[in-house]
């Protein structure tokens, strides 16, 4: 029944879309003899937006594919946050910003962890967004996770940060599930001088950034250093997280107008409070990468390595202090190591065929490895890539954009992942799309290769649960199917967005009991259909003032049970205001409303309650309430603009609230800032 419900639905939602691509026909004759709705932008008006503001300016975008395109011509639903978004808002971190898009959740769910999803399929540690920073893939294969709180560069490093929401496995293979979230730095020229950064308040929150960048010629450098810490939300003098990190990179451009590129860097995050279900967890890490690469117009080839050592404390929430125990197999709750090391090699070209038809084709090779006391022996894997892209255009008004990679990895069967999508737009500024795209995600190592202990102990009895790997795991599946409307309005002053969105989610896996000793990791059974629609607005409504609003809502109907049930927020809703003056002051106020969420709870609560172990009271609520997040800034630039003093505060109405069943109450953080560009 619930794989009927999803198609049926999609194509009630369709429905109506469908009509409006045909009715466009008939209506563009009236649109075009609107010079303000069709036409170019105006010599008056192009000076103002240009110079002024590039927010309404068509985005250019890669993340799609690799290759430089239009954001209304990418194959899947892109969103763009600027580089003056991220310095204007006062945000301490990059899930902040991800929240003003349109279906994407953002759960913090301590004071080092975020957990980012998107369209209704968030869940405890989530696992199914890629995380690029350059394209270069900062997904963390071996266990499944993304350092939305440790990213390896800070926020005054970011140029854009693009978000991709839908399967992208066409491009990327493995784990671009729901979506991909690509952060683009700034080249040594677009941070060119010395930019310094300090920015301390509440909780312990310190952000602070020193970066010196530049180029000569063909040559060009950029160096960066940062320290982040905070404290936690439950206990507001103690850390929850604390980082340093230095990068570097060097671009030369060579005779041909090719570009040799060489990067590194790393971060170590010796404080790092994270949650996972029973257990809170202490993971201290290093993390080390390079990269090098060659880039010219049409080809590419990329290569790089990182590697991640850390070592983890696990500690049981206060409720089951003395209750449960989470242990390697040596007997040990902390300082249990883990050492991830990958290697991955990729290249790209592209090449016009006729007048209509540009290819694209890629290959991705990828080596992991994990070492822990934790899983049953030192463990790899092999990964293999092709892919293959075509854009058709055989008219001015309508093209396809077609493509399909081939998967090859050690320990699973081969994963095909195709993506289509059709366009049509019928005047000039108005686009339609109508995709279709697959996902996979495969099993971590830990995943196939678990030996985790855990111990309860009632009554002065204790028993031991072995959680073992599996190898007979698939991928986690998606499949995904969307139409989309973009727009431009009044000389690129309004731009309107509507998307419509079916996914259906198969192969979860998750853990299950075997026996009274052991447990293992299993694909469920079970499916999830969601479906849902998101439609926004941007506009600059004067050279000083620009804005946006988005609402997103999603349903889901499932048959999946227990700890794997998708949970989410029905319905949210973004919106925001920048201003900027000539003088020099500037202010941003940015609000999220979040509807109410359930989401499942681990059943040892309700057990252990039923023992008389634990007070019913201390069983979370699985429902968490809705809440609105308020976020402000207010800024001046001074000594010839190269100087700014600002003040920013989170959550500005106190609307203290949890956004997880077990994750702590929220309140609000007041921060001074303190800015130089040199």
């Amino acid at each position: 029944m619930v794989n009927q419900i999803g198609p049926l639905y999609f194509k009630s939602l369709v429905s109506p879309f469908v009509c409006l691509i045909v009715l466009s026909f008939w209506i563009s004759p009236c649109f075009s003899k609107d010079p303000s709705l069709s036409a170019p932008l105006s010599a008056d008006l192009m000076p103002d937006l240009k110079n002024d503001l590039q927010f309404l300016a068509e985005e250019t975008v890669v993340t799609s594919s690799y290759e430089e395109q239009p954001i209304s011509e990418a194959p899947s639903n892109i969103y763009v946050i600027r580089a003056e978004d991220i310095e204007q808002s006062g945000a301490t971190d990059i899930a902040t910003l991800l929240r003003w898009i349109p279906g994407m959740s953002v759960i913090e769910r301590t004071g080092g962890q975020f957990n980012v999803s998107v369209r209704g399929d968030n869940q405890e540690l989530a696992n199914k967004m890629l995380l690029l920073i350059d394209g270069r893939s900062a997904y963390v294969d071996t266990q499944g996770v993304a350092p939305w709180k440790d990213l390896p560069v800070s926020l005054q490093e970011i140029q854009r940060v693009e978000v991709l929401k839908g399967p992208a496995g066409s491009i990327y293979g493995f784990n671009a599930f729901d979506g991909v979230v690509n952060i683009i730095t700034k080249t040594p020229k677009e941070a060119k001088g010395i930019t310094a950064q300090f920015g301390g308040g509440e909780f312990g929150t310190i952000r602070s950034t020193a970066m010196y960048a530049n180029q000569h010629d063909r040559l060009g450098y950029r160096l960066a250093y940062s320290h982040d810490q905070n404290n936690k939300w439950r206990d507001r003098n103690s850390l929850a997280y604390r980082a340093n990190r230095f990068n570097g990179l060097v671009n030369y451009r060579l005779w041909n107008q090719a570009t040799i590129r060489v990067e590194g860097g790393v971060i170590d995050a010796n404080r790092l409070d994270t949650a996972a279900e029973i257990v809170r967890i202490d993971t201290p890490n290093t993390t080390s990468y390079a990269r090098i690469g060659y880039e010219q117009e049409d080809f590419f080839v990329r290569a790089f390595w990182s590697r991640q050592t850390n070592t983890v404390d696990f500690m049981p929430v206060p409720p089951l202090t003395g209750i449960i125990s989470v242990e390697d197999s040596s007997g040990r709750s902390s300082g249990i190591p883990y050492d991830n090391t990958t290697y991955d090699v990729l290249s790209q070209g592209q090449r016009s065929i006729g007048t209509t038809h540009t290819l694209i084709a890629g290959i991705n090779y990828r080596h992991n490895s994990l070492s822990s006391t934790q899983i049953s022996s030192f463990s790899r894997e092999d990964r293999l890539g092709l892919y293959l892209q075509d854009e058709w255009r055989p008219l001015k008004q309508a093209w396809l954009t077609s493509g399909i990679r081939l998967d090859l990895h050690s320990e699973i069967n081969p994963t095909y992942s195709p993506r289509i999508a059709l366009f049509y737009s019928p005047i000039s500024n108005h686009t339609f799309r109508l995709s279709g795209s697959v996902g996979y995600r495969t099993p971590t190592l830990i995943e196939s290769n678990s030996e985790a202990v855990t111990k309860v102990t009632v009554f002065g009895f204790t028993t031991t649960n072995t959680l073992e790997g599996s190898s007979n795991l698939k991928p986690e599946k998606i499949v995904s199917y969307e139409a989309e409307y973009q727009g431009w309005l009044w000389n690129h002053r309004v731009r309107p967005r509507l998307a419509l969105f079916w996914n259906h989610i198969t192969n979860l896996i998750g853990v299950e009991t075997t026996s009274m000793t052991s447990s293992t990791y299993f694909n469920t059974p079970g499916v999830a259909d969601i479906r849902g629609v998101e439609v926004g607005l941007e506009f600059l409504a004067t050279p000083w003032l620009r804005g946006f609003a988005n609402y997103s809502y999603q349903d889901t109907k499932q048959s999946i049970t227990g700890n794997l049930r998708r949970g989410g927020p029905s319905s949210m809703v973004n919106a925001g205001l920048n201003l900027k003056f000539d003088n020099g002051l500037n202010g941003n106020v940015v609000v999220n409303y979040v509807g109410s969420a359930t989401y499942p709870v681990r059943p040892e609560f309700a057990q252990f309650s039923g023992f008389g172990l634990i007070p019913a009271s201390a069983i979370p609520n699985d429902r968490v309430s809705s809440y609105t997040l308020l976020n402000l800034r207010g800024g001046y630039w001074f000594w010839n603009k190269q100087a700014e003093l600002a003040v920013s505060v989170y959550n500005t109405l106190n609307d203290r609230h949890r956004e997880y069943p077990t994750g702590p109450v929220i309140g609000s953080r007041v921060m001074g800032w303190f800015t130089l560009k040199l």
